[in-house]
């Protein structure tokens, strides 16, 4: 590698930087390659939802009713009324045994609402002032129908509660204020109030579908949960929940248990996952604001296991296995054991963000795919235990205003490919991380042992591909860390990398080439490593220790403004790279009081 020295004075500044691992010399041709990249992401190569329509049928928006046409259930405390044949009432237990729509108002003090019709019925429950409470079992349990609508009538206040502890009363495993054996769809323009201290808030062993409605739940388990799905849209809710905010699981069938989210509002705190999927989980649009696990300052927790114990609910602390849960017996599942996981949004399969806007607070990391995270737009406010976002095979971002106040790692996955957006990340280890594996942090693993590579095996898999975005790094790690490769065609990169330990601006086990875009990089010198091969012009020097704050400036020959720079933490290197950087020409660059030339091959 040749070796430009720049003079500056009487200091010396050190020579364009050997790679750490002994790479190849730097080129720098005079013109740099097009690097323009207008490619859109094809969304169905993620096996996520194009049609929005495929996920609700008119009826589910539908929250009208025929007042004259219904069947009219009044609730007086102990007992119950109703003229229609097609509801028998025993004490303070109402059966619905036929379709139709059933407007119920007044207070049950400790009685039950259950649907029990044909198997080809539909029928809608009109909440109008209702007041439910149960000791022992669910306020409303869906036995067998078609598919129920719980509709919230307009302006009405609703409460649903139960007493502590579910008892059987038949082969299902009641353990919901709401249960469901069949599709369910809540809607209305009213309120709904749940209060669960022993189980889950509304569960369906089917799909759960909301389309509108205001909601408040507080679940010793999971607020919101369903089997085939969970889908919604336009709704309010306020979750404080045990394990996960919204949960969807099927364990028959690994193409169901997905998230589905077209609009709403979401303030949810978890001791578990705010959101988590066993399938994808695809959000449209919404406003979000969720903290999970106990927000970032409990992130030497990992897991839910040993604080929390929400009204009972959990594990309980200390992370015991078995036994009673606040006045549930269970033996401990497979979901269990993935509800102490306490991710901001997870999902086993691809998650994709289309927009929104999101601040999430998280112990684990807040955005993670055990697959393949896709951001195309929104809004992000993230402040997290762990990784930032986090994907076991690509993570993608096209789009979108992104800002990582704290964070272990910002950016991590197998591969790593940003086309767009603009991203502002503070870690306290590597900023951008390409690194092959499965992450086990929330899983029984710890922050900073995520097994990548295979136990310590050393995996050059991985790689990062930036075409376009504004990414400003500031790490207290390596800057961009691939373990494999680096290739930037496009974009403006800034990385502030630290002085202490064993750090770089760029670490790469196989190349790092720059063939576009702006890329200003300081940090350590000890471990330095510049680009491996470069299409457009580069000045990669040793600065001597500079303090934080101290101004890059380079100059071209005729005075003009090449580029100004000002690192947030102290640095001995400066890497540049810039199509303005032109082979053959001649530089000043001015570092804090001394400046000198440079000529760059």
């Amino acid at each position: 590698m040749k070796k430009n020295h720049i003079q500056i004075g009487a200091l010396l500044l050190m020579s364009l930087l050997l790679s750490a691992c002994g790479q190849d010399s730097v080129s720098t041709d005079s013109e740099p390659e097009s690097s323009n990249n207008s490619e859109s992401v094809d969304i169905s190569s993620t096996g996520a939802v194009e049609n929005n329509s495929e996920m609700f049928s008119d009826r589910d928006f539908e929250v009208g009713y025929a007042e004259s046409e219904s069947a009219i259930i009044l609730l007086n405390g102990d007992s119950a009324a109703c003229s229609s044949d097609t509801v028998r009432i025993s004490g303070s237990t109402v059966t619905i045994m036929d379709e139709g729509t059933y407007i119920l108002s007044g207070t049950l003090n400790d009685g039950m609402i259950i649907v029990n019709s044909d198997k080809k019925d539909k029928t809608q429950l009109v909440l109008d002032g209702v007041s439910i409470h149960s000791e022992t079992s669910a306020p409303i349990y869906i036995l067998q129908s078609d598919k129920v609508f719980i509709t919230m009538a307009e302006d009405s206040e609703n409460t649903l509660s139960n007493g502590g502890s579910f008892t059987a009363i038949d082969e299902n495993n009641i353990d919901a204020v709401i249960f469901s054996k069949e599709d369910l769809t809540l809607n209305g323009s009213g309120t709904l109030t749940i209060t669960s201290p022993a189980g889950h808030g509304i569960v369906s062993k089917d799909s759960l579908t909301i389309t509108s409605g205001t909601y408040d739940i507080s679940s010793a388990s999971h607020a919101l949960a369903g089997k085939d799905d969970v889908s919604i849209a336009n709704a309010v809710f306020a979750i404080t929940s045990g394990k996960d905010g919204i949960h969807a699981e099927n364990t028959d069938d690994a193409a169901l248990g997905f998230v589905y989210i077209q609009n709403g509002t979401f303030d949810i705190t978890s001791e578990g996952d705010g959101m988590s999927a066993a399938a994808y989980i695809q959000i449209e649009d919404g406003s979000f604001h969720i903290t999970s696990g106990g927000g970032s300052e409990n992130a030497e927790k990992q897991t839910s296991d040993s604080w929390g114990n929400f009204m009972g609910g959990g594990k309980g602390r200390g992370g015991s296995r078995g036994g009673s849960y606040g006045g549930l017996t269970n033996t401990v599942t497979d979901e269990d054991e993935d509800s102490t996981s306490i991710k901001g949004i997870k999902a086993v399969g691809d998650l994709v963000i289309n927009g929104g806007d999101f601040t999430i607070d998280s112990a684990d990391d807040s955005v993670h795919s055990n697959a393949s995270v896709t951001i195309n737009g929104g809004t992000y406010e993230i402040t997290s235990g762990d990784d930032a976002f986090h994907a076991d095979e690509t993570l993608t971002i096209t789009a979108g205003k992104i800002n990582i106040t704290e964070s272990y790692e910002g950016l991590e996955g197998l591969s790593i490919e940003i086309q767009g957006g603009d991203i502002v990340l503070t870690a306290s280890d590597d900023g951008l991380n390409a690194a092959g594996g499965t992450d086990q942090s929330g899983f029984g693993g710890r922050r900073g042992n995520e097994m990548f590579g295979g136990a310590g095996s050393g995996s050059s898999s991985g790689s990062i591909v930036i075409s376009g975005g504004t990414i400003n790094v500031t790490a207290y790690g390596d800057g961009i860390d691939s373990n494999g490769t680096l290739e930037i065609t496009d974009g403006y990169i800034t990385v502030c990398g630290p002085m202490q330990g064993d750090t770089a601006t760029l670490d790469y086990d196989v190349s790092a080439v720059i063939a576009g875009g702006t890329f200003i990089g300081t940090g350590a010198s000890g471990m330095a490593q510049t680009f491996s091969d470069a299409k457009q012009g580069i000045i990669a020097v040793g600065v001597g220790n500079q303090s934080a704050g101290t101004q890059i400036k380079l100059t071209d020959s005729k005075g003009n403004t090449v580029l100004t720079h000002t690192p947030e933490l102290s640095f001995a290197v400066v890497i540049i790279s810039s199509p303005d950087i032109i082979s053959g020409d001649t530089y000043t660059m001015t570092v804090g009081s001394i400046s000198g030339e440079i000529t760059v091959n």
